[in-house]
């Protein structure tokens, strides 16, 4: 597959833009060779500036859960942008996707609207700080929250994939506010509780990790977490930036029915542009300004373009929907289980409706550690292997692959195809 404006513009971005991306795993360190550069979408397709087709398992990195292109969001977009950009005023909009969330995620009795997941996860934070009088936080070895300093110790994602444990630029006083525990490890949570009594403010927590692979949680364990941080005083906040909208209509909190006390939402809220969210509790989000002492602000937070485009996309976001996403991941994961199988790979998978993990050389991944035991060069040799054939999956072992409902028979066949003569050559 001929990729050679790909390659060209890589070398010339690299002279603006540091590292020739402007978010670190675009640029293909973990999987090796040059990024591919891409013009536009349709459905379960990406097309390259090489025109080359792609099937699309990044999805935007989770948000296009109806597909690229879906037009009915799109639409809404452009009648937005014909009226204005932008206020930095309040638009009836922000209230209608205000209203739409807390109907959907019934933990949730306010929200806030941010522009980022990260600025969602570093302000819930703030929020649980404030609002409990307490300063460490416990956060789960090998989950990503975003960038912000006090999440940036012993992440996932990114930071996995360029082999950085912690960021250079981050404070040690604020680095030794951050509490790690294994993910799925209970008795580890509880240990850590019992050395810090009444001293931790939140535990943050992916419910399905999605920035080490997709890992779901063992039985019990959300469970665990919900009854240990009501015994404890201690807010429980659910980063759904990547999980909420996709898993369920009520995200991984409706799936395993546990509520947190706050809930950190992106990606499928926006429908593909750049928002955030996050909410919860009325007690807890009332301590925000104006109507509280914990300050959070953004220029562009409740951006009319975002709003239109996340309120149309919740809109179309049936039962039927979650139905043909399941549906859909079940038939590939199964086709390529069978396959690998057939051709002596060893491949365990995990997958939780429309978000999917690939781990070679392994038997079964539940944390950070099994993670780190897969095969990460045979993962590379796969994701090449695809990418020449036309299937674009996450350019790091580190990072889960998504399905939308716009994942055909065809797209499905396409990839199953591509990865029996992948699998032929590992």
């Amino acid at each position: 597959m001929n990729r050679t404006t790909s390659s060209r513009l890589i070398r010339q971005a690299e002279k603006s833009i540091p590292g020739g991306v402007n978010s670190p795993v675009r640029a293909f360190k973990g999987v090796g060779g040059d990024p591919v550069f891409f013009t536009r979408g349709e459905g379960p397709y990406l097309y390259d500036v090489d025109d080359n087709r792609y099937v699309d398992y990044i999805q935007s990195w989770g948000p296009m859960i109806l597909g690229h292109n879906h037009r009915p969001t799109v639409d809404a977009v452009v009648q937005q942008a014909q009226r204005a950009l932008g206020f930095g005023a309040p638009t009836e909009g922000e209230i209608t996707l205000a209203e739409k969330i807390i109907d959907m995620v019934p933990s949730i009795e306010k929200v806030r609207l941010v522009n980022s997941g990260t600025e969602a996860t570093m302000s819930a934070i703030r929020l649980a700080r404030g609002f409990t009088g307490r300063d460490l936080i416990l956060k789960f070895t090998g989950c990503y929250h975003g960038h912000s300093d006090s999440l940036l110790v012993k992440a996932g994602s990114g930071v996995l994939t360029l082999g950085i444990p912690n960021s250079p630029g981050v404070p040690d006083a604020i680095a030794a506010r951050t509490l790690n525990a294994p993910y799925n490890d209970l008795e580890a949570v509880r240990t850590i509780f019992s050395e810090y009594p009444e001293q931790i403010a939140c535990i943050i927590i992916e419910p399905v990790a999605g920035n080490m692979g997709c890992i779901p949680p063992v039985p019990g364990f959300l469970e665990g977490l919900r009854q240990l941080t009501k015994d404890q005083g201690t807010v429980l906040i659910f980063d759904e930036v990547m999980t909420g909208f996709r898993l369920s209509p009520s995200g991984a909190q409706g799936l395993y029915g546990v509520q947190p006390d706050l809930t950190t939402l992106g990606k499928v809220v926006g429908g593909g542009l750049p928002i955030g969210a996050f909410g919860g509790r009325g007690d807890i989000m009332s301590y925000i300004a104006p109507e509280g002492p914990v300050y959070q602000a953004g220029t562009l937070s409740g951006n009319p373009l975002a709003v239109s485009a996340g309120l149309t996309t919740l809109q179309h976001l049936t039962d039927d929907v979650y139905r043909q996403i399941q549906a859909t991941t079940n038939h590939l994961i199964q086709g390529l289980e069978e396959r690998a199988a057939a051709h002596g790979v060893q491949l365990a998978t995990n997958h939780v409706c429309g978000m999917f993990g690939l781990f070679f050389d392994v038997n079964r991944v539940t944390n950070f550690d099994d993670v780190t035991q897969s095969n990460i060069d045979k993962f590379n040799r796969f994701f090449h292997a695809m990418l020449d054939a036309g299937v674009y999956l996450a350019p790091s072992a580190f990072e889960a692959g998504f399905i939308s409902v716009s994942h055909d028979a065809e797209a499905i066949q396409f990839t199953l195809d591509a990865a029996e003569k992948a699998f032929a050559e590992l």
